[in-house]
């Protein structure tokens, strides 16, 4: 993905509530399911990080490895995720 159309989410996902919450249980299977619902139904989300920095960088890498979704910006704890759905 070129970074217009990178440039182009996340001026989508500005307006974008998190969908997704990981808190202290970390990423879990559940959660990895309820993601990718949410990215079948939604294609662009944010998903809120509840943890210390390095660890959301290392949970927002394996949210991307696991569902094949690419990783358009995280800012703080707001990770905004893509992923195209050929459905659609």
């Amino acid at each position: 993905m070129n970074s217009a159309d990178k440039k182009k989410l996340r001026a989508q996902a500005h307006s974008l509530k998190p969908v997704i919450m990981i808190g202290q249980s970390g990423l879990t299977a559940a959660v990895l399911a309820e993601i990718e619902l949410a990215l079948n139904s939604h294609e662009l989300i944010k998903v809120r990080i509840r943890a210390e920095r390095e660890d959301r960088k290392l949970i927002s890498e394996k949210i991307c490895t696991d569902t094949g979704a690419e990783l358009i910006q995280s800012i703080g704890q707001i990770a905004v995720i893509y992923r195209l759905n050929p459905d659609k």
